[in-house]
């Protein structure tokens, strides 16, 4: 059992930087692919950035460039590091993991555990 707890959410204002922070317990962080999700209320979760147990990166489109994902095994942490954000980043931000081979990395169906979300508000 993997839990996830995120940090780090808030308030921005457009064109400034946040950083979210996801901690997990458990001993097989390490072995971890981690995923950031968003979703706003009534519509679907959707793919920010994931990085696999190597460290091999992928982003969303709206996100590439501007978004960077990175974890620290010593931590058991995941981070996103948020800069140039837009109005349209505001959503609740989830952590997920997910061990072992994988279909697509960016669908929210491969990831069993999941963290409680964090929102990120930003004003125009």
């Amino acid at each position: 059992q993997v839990q996830l707890v995120e940090s780090g959410g808030g308030l921005v204002q457009a064109g400034g930087s946040l950083r979210l922070s996801c901690a997990a317990s458990g001993r097989t962080f390490s072995n971890s692919h981690m995923g950031w999700f968003r979703q706003a209320l009534g519509k679907e979760r959707e793919f920010v950035a994931a990085i696999t147990w190597s460290s091999t990166t992928y982003y969303s489109d709206s996100v590439k460039g501007r978004f960077t994902i990175s974890r620290d095994n010593a931590k058991n942490t995941v981070y996103l590091q948020m800069n140039n954000v837009k109005p349209e980043d505001t959503d609740v931000y989830y952590c997920a993991a997910t061990q072992g081979r994988i279909g697509n990395i960016d669908s929210h169906l491969v990831y069993p555990y999941w963290g409680q979300g964090t929102q990120v508000t930003v004003s125009a």
